[in-house]
């Protein structure tokens, strides 16, 4: 009895203590892909809120302000440098560099201006030059042009390579459109040159030489970057027989009687540094090595931090060439993607992989219905003959939500989290620097955009047939009673496919059958009638195209006549060449 009772009681532990087996969680294929990567020892990526200072804006807001703003002619109260001094210093930089470097009460008034209104600026900027300035120094080497025009890419664009000014000026060195294109840099919907810091580096180098050999003096130079040659030969010309730019400023454009001054202000406090108290200020990683690979598909900014775990921002940064964060695919010439050496490492083991994944994400693409289709020449398509019209308004909506600051948080890791910039987290949280605390409470707000109906209705339409190409080079136009009868059945969006029925009588010559169109008509699409298409606000020939499979910005041109790329919205456009 014993013995029985004691297997009872095991009996009864056993079916308590059984291990319910656990589901199969099945891995989406980019898991799949990542799981099956070769890994090598991975380095700490860039730190965000350094991030937030390598693609700075607020920087060169302020730069172009002061440009437009400052005037040399203002005198500025500063106690901390005395006339006498400063004297002494600009004469001994004077003696180590090829530009004129000669006191003016004009200059003492920029650089103390500097030193009084922004000294954590130049100190955010010093800690930013520290990752392009060995690359500036190697080109100007090159090229033989003074290393102090380093400190050009600062007064022009405040180290940020995706700064654009209001006339179009763009990149670290601020190319013109037509400057970029006299230097080989290539700009056109995917790419621009001008945003690349190697190859606008190397561009700014030869500008500037060849600027030298118009003038032979630097500080003309430095004019002519800013107003033009023209403005500076006529400025010249206006001063009679002066040809040095203190005696000539007056006569030229009021930013530019401000940009040699503030130049040589940018180079003194560069050299000044220590003895004025300014100190970059360091991130975790103020410098990290890059390396580039050619891609051999079109791929996005968001597959590649998909698969390697690299922030959409880093790659922009380290890749600011690609405007639309897509590196395009042309046999002719190469494209690349530049990447910390770590991730290029990861890259470069799994290539096979990656490429097996963007050409798996190429298949989830929306394509035109007929590819796939060998009989589209003689297959009759059938719509049905009710279209819904409809109108929309967009409604935006912001919400706003509450973040409260964990210990070892940063204002870059929660801008990043949350989709936003540093910029909108410091405004909406009236925060001036970087600094936050545990337990502080941040809002963080989110726009969304929304479609409501307002008016919908139905209106008939008439059934839209594409009939048997041999037959419609006969003149004759046929359908399929029979077929229609099926489609009336069908849901609003369906389309049926028949053959031709010769015996079906001929449709009536004031209803004649319409051609289907290459692109069904959808419901919810800005289409008024056939293949027309409104602008909307935002849209661009670009954007238009990709909504439309096998359209391209050139063929929109040449459907609507149009010469450049300017469209506005309420614009009705053709989409295809009927």
């Amino acid at each position: 009895m014993f013995a029985l009772f004691s297997a009872g009681l095991f009996a009864q532990e056993t079916a308590h203590t059984e291990i319910t087996p656990r589901p199969e969680i099945k891995l989406s294929f980019l898991d799949s892909v990542k799981a099956s990567f070769v890994r090598n020892h991975e380095m700490a990526c860039i730190d965000s809120l350094w991030m937030g200072e390598l693609a700075n804006e607020d920087l060169f807001k302020d730069m172009q302000y002061d440009l437009k703003n400052i005037n040399p002619d203002v005198d500025v109260e500063y106690k901390q440098l005395s006339t006498e001094l400063l004297k002494s210093r600009l004469a001994k930089m004077d003696d180590r560099s090829p530009f004129n470097i000669e006191y003016s009460k004009g200059l003492e008034n920029i650089i103390k201006s500097y030193l009084k209104n922004r000294p954590k600026s130049y100190e955010r900027l010093m800690a930013i030059s520290e990752y392009y300035f060995p690359m500036f120094e190697e080109y100007l080497a090159k090229y033989n042009v003074p290393l102090e025009l380093k400190y050009l890419a600062i007064v022009e664009s405040a180290l940020n390579p995706r700064a654009k000014s209001p006339v179009g000026a763009t990149g670290l060195w601020q190319f013109m459109y037509p400057t970029g294109k006299q230097f080989n840099l290539e700009v056109n919907s995917y790419v621009d040159e001008r945003c690349a810091p190697l190859k606008a580096t190397e561009a700014a180098c030869q500008y500037l030489l060849s600027l030298y050999n118009i003038f032979g003096d630097w500080d003309l130079v430095l004019a002519s970057y800013n107003a033009g040659p023209g403005n500076v030969t006529k400025a010249i010309r206006r001063s009679g027989d002066y040809k040095s730019y203190w005696n000539i400023r007056r006569n030229l454009p009021k930013e530019t009687q401000a940009y040699n001054p503030a130049f040589l202000a940018t180079m003194y406090i560069y050299e000044h540094a220590k003895e004025h108290g300014l100190q970059g200020k360091k991130a975790p990683l103020t410098y990290f090595e890059t390396d580039t690979v050619m891609v051999k598909r079109q791929m996005s900014f968001k597959q590649i931090a998909s698969l390697l775990d690299v922030p959409v921002k880093q790659l922009q940064f380290l890749n600011p060439i690609y405007k639309l964060d897509v590196i395009p695919f042309n046999a002719q010439k190469p494209h690349y993607l530049r990447l910390p050496k770590d991730k290029i490492g990861l890259f470069a083991s799994n290539e096979s992989a990656i490429y097996a994944y963007i050409d798996h994400e190429a298949t989830k693409r929306e394509r035109p219905y007929w590819i796939g289709r060998p009989d589209k020449d003689s297959t009759a398509i059938v719509r049905n003959t009710t279209r819904h019209k409809s109108k929309y308004q967009k409604k935006t909506n912001v919400i706003t939500k509450t973040y409260i600051v964990k210990s070892g948080d940063n204002l870059g890791e929660i801008a990043e989290k949350y989709d936003v910039s540093i910029a909108d987290l410091r405004k909406w949280n009236h925060i001036k620097g970087a600094n936050i605390r545990s337990g502080q409470k941040l809002k963080i707000q989110k726009t969304t955009v929304t479609k409501e109906r307002i008016i919908a209705e139905e209106q008939p339409e008439t059934a839209i047939a594409a009939v048997d190409t041999t037959k419609q080079s006969k003149g004759k136009s046929v359908g399929s009673s029979k077929s229609a009868n099926k489609v009336d059945n069908q849901p609003d969006n369906a389309v049926a496919a028949a053959d031709c029925d010769t015996n079906a009588s001929p449709v009536k010559e004031d209803k004649p059958a319409v051609a289907a169109s290459a692109q069904p008509r959808r419901r919810d699409t800005t289409y008024e009638e056939a293949r027309l298409y409104v602008v909307q606000k935002g849209d661009s020939l670009f954007s238009i195209a990709k909504k439309h499979p096998g359209v391209t910005v050139e063929n929109l041109k040449t459907w609507n006549e149009i010469k450049d790329e300017s469209i506005q919205p309420g614009m009705k456009l053709k989409i295809g060449d009927n």
